[in-house]
This record gives C-alpha cells, structure tokens and sequence, in this order.
C-alpha cells in the first residue's frame, strides 16, 4: 500500500469515527449548546477564555478549522464577524453545525473538507484562523497542517490554538498505579490506532460509535511551534496550562468552577493544555 493511500484510508477511518461521534455527542445537551439557542448573545465556554485575545471582530473574517459541530463558531459570528467559515471532515458533524447555527440565527457558512485541503476548499484569506480543542491529535503530519494555516492567513492576521499537550497525551489509559508515560511524545510516521466505540464524552442512552477504528498522531511542542515558525508565522505568545477541557481519570481528578478539569494532586506536575498566539507577517 503506498503513502497516498494508506492516508486516505487513516482519514476514511477517522471520517466515519467522528460521523458516529457526532450522533452520540448530540444525544445529550453537547457543550452546553442548548444554552447558545436560548440567549441570543451566549457563546461557548470554550470560546470565552480566549475570545478577549482577538480583539474587535466587528467586519472580520474568520475560518474555524476541524469546528465539529460548531458550538464554538457560532460566537464568532455573534460578535461581529461579516464571514465565518466553519471546516471539518465529518459530514455528520456538519449537519448538526448547520441546524444549531441556523436555530440560533447566526451566519455562518460550514464546508466539508479535510483539514489539509482547506486552502483549494474555500476562498479568499482570513484575519483570523481559529482552531481548538483536541485537533492536532487526528493529523498526520504537523509541517503541512502549520503551511496551510499559514495560506488562509491574511498579512498581519492572527492563527489561534488551544489543544491537549502533547506530554499530556503520552499518558496511558490504565493510571491504576498511578500516571505512566506510554504513547510516543514525538510525531511518528505510523498513527496509534484505537478500537473505541465510546467518546470523550457520554450520555445516557446515546447511541454507540458503530466505526470503531481511529487513528491518532502525537506532535511535540517543539515540532508544532517550530512547524508554524517555518511555514512563515510570527509566535506572540505560547502558554502552557494544567487545566483541560475533559476528563479521562475521573479518579484522578477534579472540576473547575468554570468546567475545566485539572489533577486532584499536585497538578502543577503535568501540563494539560497549550495554547499558541501567531500572527503572519
């Protein structure tokens, strides 16, 4: 099997994951977003602890990379943007995006692309390219993902991520004997590929993922700031943080006032989250 083919067959894995992940998402209240159609000016949680960092959005354009189902898209529109894209793999997901967006009168438009075509799938270039959370793990190669960022950027537009650190994600599942470094920390040419049908997420009564396989890729911090600097953008700020936005060791940890997760014990011991601020030049 060559290079090419064996990626389409990763992603055609993965597109039918996350086809099936969104249907169990969406059987319960997903990121709250019942909340977005009921207050017309809400945004996501999700969004709000960063949307301060872009300053006014009024007449911006903006895209939104691997947005799901939209749930944080939608803020963007709400606070003023004139064009909002929202780009994902999964059609399934894309559906559900569309509905919210539309019950909650917000315009934007959603286009079904993989993340690497994203230049040739939409037009023109954007102030800001915004991308979050738990993205970075469903691509194979970092130093093309950061050239097409860099592509949709205007000149002096802003890139945006917030994602699970990469040490983070070198945990194993099984913490019965505590935290265990198992998964590669840096990117390698073969993904970890998982028989799953649950999700990061649950309900009660929520239908099983049915397309089990999935395929994920880890990327170091150094490989992904280092990729965004090479493909031509300017790093503002980079933050590493020991809150994340889910809970893989409920025995390990608790919740935030504001939902976010962090270890019960010492968490100063274990980054969870990164975020870097870019611009283009």
């Amino acid at each position: 099997m060559t290079e090419t083919s064996r990626r389409a067959q990763w992603f055609s894995d993965n597109e039918r994951n996350w086809d099936d992940r969104a249907e169990l998402h969406m059987a319960g209240n997903y990121c709250d977003y019942q909340r977005l159609l009921e207050e017309p000016t809400a945004i996501s949680d999700e969004l709000a602890q960063d949307i301060e960092r872009f300053g006014d959005l009024a007449g911006k354009e903006v895209i939104h990379l691997q947005c799901h189902v939209g749930t944080d898209t939608i803020g963007f529109a709400r606070r003023g943007a004139s064009r909002v894209i929202g780009l994902d793999l999964s059609e399934a997901s894309l559906a559900h995006a569309r509905s919210i967006a539309q019950r909650a009168g917000a315009d934007i438009e959603f286009i079904r692309a993989n993340v690497y075509d994203a230049r040739e799938a939409v037009s023109g270039t954007f102030d800001l390219v915004y991308t979050s959370i738990g993205v970075l793990c469903w691509l194979p190669d970092i130093t093309q993902w950061a050239q097409v960022v860099t592509s949709l950027l205007k000149p002096g537009g802003t890139f945006f991520i917030r994602d699970d650190h990469p040490m983070f994600m070198t945990i194993g599942e099984d913490i019965s004997d505590g935290l265990k470094i198992e998964q590669p920390y840096f990117e390698q040419d073969a993904p970890m590929t998982w028989d799953d049908d649950s999700s990061y997420v649950d309900s009660p009564g929520a239908p099983r993922i049915t397309h089990t396989t999935n395929h994920q890729w880890n990327h170091s911090l150094g490989q992904i700031v280092t990729a965004l600097i090479n493909a031509g953008l300017v790093i503002d700020a980079l933050e590493e943080t020991p809150r994340t936005a889910w809970c893989p060791w409920p025995e390990l940890m608790e919740q935030d006032s504001t939902g976010g997760w962090h270890l019960r014990e010492n968490p100063e011991r274990l980054p969870l989250q990164f975020a870097i601020t870019a611009h283009k030049n």
